[in-house]
C-alpha cells in the first residue's frame, strides 16, 4: 500500500467530471487500498480518487464504523429533512464551512469485487457520501457556502 498525494484546491482534476470504472481489477482493488491508506494518514473520513488525481468514480470513507469502499456510487434516495454542519476538506486544508446536505442517503454502488451493493447513511455518513459524491461531478463543499 502506498500514501499518495492529495491535490488541492486549483488543481484542475478537482473541478473535472470522474469517468465511469468499467472494469473491478486488481489495479482497482490497489488503488482502494492506496486511498483508505492516504484518508487515515491524512486524517480524514472520506477521499475520492479526483483528490489523489485519478479521475475515476470512486471513495472511500470511515466516519468511525468501518471502512466503506464505493465504486461508481451513486445517490437513489435522498431525504427531504435536512440539516446544516461544519464541513471541512483534504483537498482545502485548514478551511471549513457550514453547509446544508440531506439528513439521510440510499447509494447504489460497486464494491471491491464488482458486485452491486447499496448504503444507506444518514447524519455524519450520509454528508460524507454527498460530500465525497460531489467531488466525483467536479463540485467542492465551497460551491454550497
Amino acid at each position: 500500500m502506498a500514501i499518495l498525494k492529495i491535490r488541492e484546491l486549483g488543481d484542475p482534476v478537482l473541478r473535472t467530471k470522474a469517468k465511469e470504472v468499467t472494469e473491478v481489477t486488481d489495479k482497482t482493488r490497489k488503488l482502494l487500498d492506496d486511498m483508505a491508506e492516504t484518508m487515515y494518514d491524512a486524517p480524514g473520513v472520506g477521499l475520492a480518487a479526483p483528490q489523489i488525481g485519478i479521475s475515476k468514480r470512486i471513495i472511500v470513507i470511515d466516519v468511525g464504523s468501518g471502512l466503506v469502499e464505493l465504486i461508481n456510487p451513486e445517490i437513489v434516495e435522498e431525504s427531504k429533512k435536512t440539516y446544516i454542519d461544519q464541513e471541512g476538506c483534504l483537498s482545502i486544508p485548514g478551511k471549513t464551512g457550514k453547509v446544508e446536505r440531506a439528513y439521510k442517503v440510499k447509494v447504489k454502488a460497486l464494491d471491491r469485487n464488482g458486485k452491486e451493493i447499496e448504503v444507506k447513511g444518514k447524519g455524519l455518513l450520509a454528508r460524507a457520501l454527498q460530500h465525497e459524491i460531489d467531488h466525483l461531478e467536479g463540485r467542492l463543499f465551497v460551491d454550497y457556502i
